[in-house]
């Protein structure tokens, strides 16, 4: 990875682009970003502005006909988390090896072109200052810092003798009162969005998926109090059907995972704009029997036909999807391959794209600066080998991923020096 540099303008040519926005893709396109790290222009070539006479004062990069992306987003991972670790073994570390091995994790997601990343617990708002000031290299950050869950639901990791295992991951609330106090230490300690557990879950040992969690009226108490301090978004673990029915009535923002959709529920979603991020990577590549209890595993097996079969009828329905892949129950550094899942349970290729781009962008409130390729927004932008509306999967390996720029500034370059002339990063 590169480390934090100035940011230089940068005109990327003999391209083939894909915005982000659904248009199709351009061609022989240009894309050129300015000193400040914004986009003036994102198009064919053949309408272009000139390039600036003086070489030394742009980047000037030959895509060689590769195509050029906005940067992703993956709205759902736990960074502060390696593959399959649960919360309690986060506490047999040294805190500085925690630190470390989250900073790599971050560099792994940029690196997979993941510019943009929503936290969902376990990651302190620490680690969104470390990015914004250079600290650290990896995608920008939006955290909840924690999930409010009632006793014994899916995000309290206690064991009976009431060890907490959590490492910080939660925050108990059994009443509306306590659920209003849980938002107020959270976003006291930095949550850009609110996480409620609406139901049980997979790798919780107390409770399954068709569990209901955080009643209704906790909920809609939740999405008030975060109403009350600046509108903060609330998504909602909800993986059985009743209780995404009660984070729908409750006012939430996104049905985090949504494996027991039914169409009664996609109308709800449809009608009040809610996002669904179906987190597939937990299906397709979350299961490994040597490595889980056994009621973890068994809950996977249940519930991955059912999964498959709910989120196509919710790509079919036309539900808002955004990305998500549940990084840390599934592998870091590969979340792009989340694109190859949607597009095998039906989604079109350019859908499954805009779905980690334009649509994420809208459910993170960023879609003003960020999410497509559009004169004006913020450059965040990846450069990809092979096509990805043939073959969505090179987009998963990020090998593919020759090169990434965040906020104007290349962050990672496997492109050979000939490829580029004027100045260097």
């Amino acid at each position: 990875m590169t480390r934090p540099t100035t940011k230089t303008a940068l005109r990327v040519h003999n391209a083939r682009l894909i915005d982000g926005t659904g248009s199709s893709p351009v061609d022989d396109a240009v894309v050129a970003v300015d000193p400040e790290g914004t986009i003036t222009y994102a198009g064919p070539a053949a309408t272009a502005p000139p390039a600036p006479d003086d070489t030394d004062a742009y980047l000037a990069l030959d895509a060689g006909g590769r195509t050029v992306l906005p940067g992703f987003f993956d709205c759902h991972v736990h960074l502060a988390y390696a593959q399959g670790s649960v919360p309690g073994r986060r506490a047999e570390l040294d805190p500085v090896l925690v630190t470390l091995d989250t900073a790599e994790r971050l560099s792994q997601t940029l690196a997979a072109g993941v510019t943009s990343v929503r936290d969902l617990a376990g990651l302190s708002a620490g680690y969104r200052t470390a990015v914004e000031t250079g600290r650290i290299v990896g995608p920008r950050v939006h955290t909840a810092v924690r999930i409010i869950s009632h006793t014994g639901g899916h995000a309290d990791v206690r064991l009976p003798d009431g060890t907490d295992l959590s490492a910080g991951m939660s925050e108990i609330a059994d009443t509306a009162d306590a659920a209003r106090l849980a938002v107020r230490r959270v976003l006291r300690e930095g949550a850009d969005v609110v996480k409620v557990c609406a139901t049980g879950g997979m790798g919780s040992p107390y409770d399954d998926p068709d569990d209901e969690g955080l009643l209704e009226e906790e909920i809609r108490a939740v999405v008030d109090e975060a109403r009350r301090h600046g509108g903060i978004p609330v998504a909602a673990h909800a993986q059985g059907n009743a209780g995404i029915l009660n984070a729908l009535r409750g006012g939430v923002t996104s049905i985090e995972h949504g494996y027991g959709l039914d169409e009664r529920a996609l109308d709800m979603a449809g009608e009040q704009g809610v996002f669904v991020v179906p987190t597939l990577s937990t299906v397709y590549a979350g299961i490994n029997k040597d490595t889980m209890p056994d009621y973890h595993y068994q809950k996977k097996v249940r519930w991955s036909g059912l999964t498959k079969e709910n989120i196509a009828r919710a790509i079919e329905y036309g539900a808002r999807i955004a990305l998500g892949t549940d990084a840390a129950v599934g592998p870091h550094g590969v979340n792009l391959m989340e694109l190859s899942y949607l597009v095998d349970l039906g989604m079109d290729p350019m859908a499954a794209i805009v779905a980690g781009t334009r649509t994420s962008a809208e459910l993170l409130g960023v879609a003003d600066r960020l999410g497509t390729l559009t004169a004006g927004l913020t450059a965040d932008l990846i450069v990809c080998d092979g096509d990805p509306l043939t073959d969505i999967g090179v987009l998963g390996d990020p090998a593919n991923i020759v090169y990434v720029v965040q906020d104007g500034v290349v962050r990672k370059d496997l492109l050979l020096p000939a490829a580029a002339t004027g100045r260097r990063s």
